[in-house]
């Protein structure tokens, strides 16, 4: 009697350890709903939103042929980034140009900084809803 009661004891005592943990680490539930990022970008799978994990969020709030500045990004202030010939533009998935880029549209950049100057130079930018 006293060893099921320390078996059972003990099995609680675990899984009050252990469901934290495990909440942490899968956190989404197994819902098959799409789920939606702050740009409404819907992705599905455990590894869809990996293509873009790397990219900066962002809403343009100032935009011309040469740079653009975003808001609202994990960098604090305003950042401003600087387009190349090579950026390239992508809107719900398919590939558009910087006249098709609006202010207060909702971005993803991918940039890196320049070592010398510091600034910001953009690879891609992707705008837009769609499906991965």
């Amino acid at each position: 009697m006293k060893q099921q009661i320390i078996f059972v004891a003990l099995l609680i005592g675990l899984t009050a350890l252990v469901a934290p943990v495990a909440a942490q680490k899968g956190g989404r539930g197994t819902s098959s709903e799409p789920e939606s990022t702050p740009m409404g970008i819907q992705h599905t799978g455990p590894n869809a939103g990996s293509k873009y994990a790397d990219f900066l969020y962002g809403v343009v709030k100032e935009l011309n042929k040469d740079d653009m500045v975003l808001t609202k990004t994990k960098l604090g202030a305003d950042q401003t980034f600087k387009f190349t010939k090579k950026t390239k533009f992508i809107s719900d998935g398919k590939t558009s140009t910087l006249e098709a880029l609006k202010l207060g549209a909702e971005v993803w950049v991918d940039a890196d900084q320049d070592k010398k100057t510091g600034d910001f130079i953009v690879k891609k930018v992707v705008t837009g809803v769609f499906i991965m």
